[in-house]
């Protein structure tokens, strides 16, 4: 558990460092991974309980795509802060030096594509959260809700990594395929973490009423 605690501490301290990286795409990702790995705990502590048996396939299901997108958003926090450094270099290029709008262009495409793949991986995230809370454990639900909320928050993260991006870029076409793809994602998986985190609320609720 040290050195758990440890390499958190390290990952805020560089997160909250006067560096460009990590920043909010690698932060989103992280939140991402976590909201996954909470859905993973949720189905460990559901299969082999007779009483979820009849679910027991399915849960199992969720689980094995729960682990892939973990493992993806992990890769993302690197990868994010890789392809955001070239980035940082390109807004120091002269504005009148020859090359600097496709370098930018370029760039800014590679910077906007982890939290686009991020994005993309949340909404699966917010997906499974379902499946978990609607047939995990009753005594681990709970999870479920705390994952869809985490999955929205790296969701919402990622998506403003994205815009952030898409702004400067010169091929404004390409730039509205991104936003709009954003902007639908963000329409529908706030309201599906929304939904999931009110079923585990009402449900823990009515075992109080």
């Amino acid at each position: 558990m040290e050195s758990l605690n440890r390499g958190i501490l390290e990952f805020c301290a560089a997160l909250a460092s006067p560096s460009p990286v990590p920043g909010g795409g690698g932060a989103s990702a992280l939140a991402g991974a976590l909201g996954a790995a909470l859905g993973s705990m949720v189905g460990e502590l559901t299969i082999g309980k007779k009483k979820y048996a009849d679910v027991e396939a399915d849960v199992r299901s969720l689980m094995a795509r729960a682990q892939e997108l973990r493992s993806r958003l992990v890769e993302c926090i690197e990868r994010d802060a890789e392809l955001f450094e070239p980035l940082a270099g390109a807004y120091a290029i002269p504005k009148d030096a020859p090359g600097r709008d496709e370098t930018m262009e370029r760039c800014l495409r590679d910077a906007a594509s982890v939290p686009m793949e991020v994005f993309d991986l949340c909404c699966e995230c917010i997906e499974l959260q379902k499946g978990f809370a609607e047939k995990g454990s009753r005594l681990m639900i709970s999870d479920a809700a705390t994952g869809a909320a985490l999955s929205r928050g790296a969701l919402e993260g990622a998506a403003v990594n994205v815009r952030v991006n898409t702004r400067l870029m010169k091929d404004r076409e390409y730039a509205r395929r991104l936003d709009d793809h954003v902007e639908k994602g963000l329409n529908k998986y706030r309201a599906l973490a929304e939904e999931v985190y009110v079923l585990v609320w009402n449900k823990l609720s009515a075992e109080n009423a």
